[in-house]
């Protein structure tokens, strides 16, 4: 019994120093740019931009070959941060940073079925519901990334535009044209 004890514990050690000397020799740098990009990004590792996880698309960006709209869970707030880091053309980005709105998942209560294979592929758990029980969305988990909109059989699952709340919402800013204050209407706009 001590014997086999004692072989086990030098065989674990022996084996763990040369993997520890085999991740010094064979360590590979990274560019300081990917890892305050991977910070910027969510970290649920959805796959939602195409990317194989987070990481992925740090190095895609960094590279230059993903916009940095490409994460849809992160929404505006990420886009935004990124576009600070990420070496842009100037005004290629601003239109659509602009534009993009937070999306969620949305079941529809009457068509589903309680198949739980939403409820398996959300990485967040924001799906609750039982075998056989209508499922729905906590809004407040949901990122938007549309795995459960790929696997659910019979369709009940749609994408929409994430409701505004005081924690989500912004205020547009002035245009500095008109001195800082909104825009004059028109006859016409305003009827």
């Amino acid at each position: 019994m001590i014997t086999a004890a004692a072989s086990m514990s030098a065989l674990g050690l022996g084996l763990g120093y040369l993997l520890g000397a085999a991740a010094r020799k064979f360590h590979v740098e990274t560019p300081p740019i990917v890892e305050e990009i991977a910070k910027i990004l969510p970290g649920t590792n959805c796959g939602a931009c195409g990317f194989p996880g987070c990481n992925g698309l740090a190095e895609a960006m960094a590279e230059g070959n993903a916009p940095v709209t490409a994460c849809t869970p992160g929404g505006r707030d990420v886009a935004l941060a990124l576009a600070e880091i990420v070496t842009v053309e100037e005004g290629a980005q601003a239109g659509p940073i602009a534009e993009i709105e937070p999306m969620v998942a949305f079941v529809f209560e009457d068509h589903c079925t309680g198949c739980q294979k939403c409820f398996k592929r959300c990485p967040t758990d924001a799906i609750i519901g039982g075998a056989k029980q209508i499922h729905t969305v906590v809004m407040d988990a949901c990122i938007g990334c549309d795995a459960c909109i790929e696997v659910c059989p019979t369709e009940a699952i749609v994408a929409r535009v994430k409701p505004k709340t005081l924690n989500n919402w912004f205020w547009d800013k002035p245009d500095v044209a008109f001195g800082g204050q909104a825009k004059p209407q028109t006859a016409e706009q305003a009827a």
